[in-house]
Order: C-alpha cells, then sequence, then structure tokens
C-alpha cells in the first residue's frame, strides 16, 4: 500500500501524466472543431496539436525544477530527455509521417491503375508534430505543473 500511496503522490509523476492528458484532451476538443467529428482515437493517438510528448516532457522538466531544484541531477536528467524526445518529434517522427502521406497516396494511385491489392492497410500519417503543436506541447507543460501545487 506505501508503494501507492508513494506513485499517487509522486508530485512530478502527477504532473508529467497530468499534462500528457490536458494535452491529450486538447488534442481530442481541436480535432472535433476542426474536423466535425468525434475521433476517440485523438484522445491517445500520437501527432496533432498539441504535443503530447512535448508536454509530457516539459511538465516534467518544469515540475523537477520546482521539487527538486534547477542544480539537482533529476532536473539535468529531466532537460535532456526533454531535448532529445521534442527534436524527435519534430524531426524524424514527423518527416516520418509525411514518408507515409506519400506512400498512401502512391498505393492508392496503384490501386486505381489496378497494379495493387486494394485490401491494403493505410500507413498511420499522424506521427510527429509540426513547431506549432510542439509550441502547443511546451505550453502546456508549462501551465500543468504550475497549477498544480508542490506539496
Amino acid at each position: 500500500m506505501n508503494g501507492l500511496r508513494a506513485i499517487f503522490g509522486n508530485y512530478v509523476l502527477i504532473c508529467s501524466l497530468s499534462s500528457w492528458a490536458a494535452a491529450q484532451v486538447c488534442k481530442f476538443i481541436i480535432n472535433y472543431f476542426l474536423t466535425h467529428e468525434l475521433k476517440l482515437e485523438r484522445l491517445s493517438g500520437a501527432g496533432g496539436m498539441p504535443s503530447a510528448h512535448s508536454a509530457t516532457v516539459t511538465a516534467l522538466v518544469i515540475s523537477c525544477a520546482r521539487f527538486e531544484g534547477v542544480g539537482s541531477t533529476f532536473f539535468a536528467l529531466s532537460v535532456a530527455l526533454a531535448a532529445i524526445v521534442i527534436y524527435d518529434a519534430m524531426g524524424v517522427r514527423h518527416e516520418a509521417g509525411e514518408h507515409a502521406k506519400i506512400i498512401n497516396q502512391m498505393r492508392k494511385t496503384a490501386i486505381e491503375e489496378e497494379h495493387e491489392d486494394p485490401d491494403f492497410k493505410e500507413l498511420k500519417e499522424m506521427l510527429g508534430h509540426t513547431p506549432l503543436e510542439v509550441v502547443g506541447g511546451v505550453l502546456t507543460g508549462i501551465l500543468v505543473p504550475l497549477i498544480i501545487p508542490l506539496p
């Protein structure tokens, strides 16, 4: 029981997970207003505005700074992790999504020309983030730990 209490009482973990959840809910709402479709996948899926990855690691940085101090090893580790995750979300994963769009279009064209099986599974296109989506995630990740009071 003490282990669960420690986990659910962990300020840094609560801030990080709350930022992820806030970003996912915002993503669901924004997607609804843009497409007028309720896509439950947006509550857990990658890609879109704001970046939940960026929100989570930014909240990790801010909550570590508040709880442990900017001179702590935890803060240093969280900054390094955030830099890697944000770079990956905006760079590698974004490019993979762009490649998926092109491949899906090529496969659709091949089906129309009857050169490929029409039962193909489309590649997931929403993988990474634009710089604006990352900024949205970073702002979410800053805001949430500032709202949640320190223990």
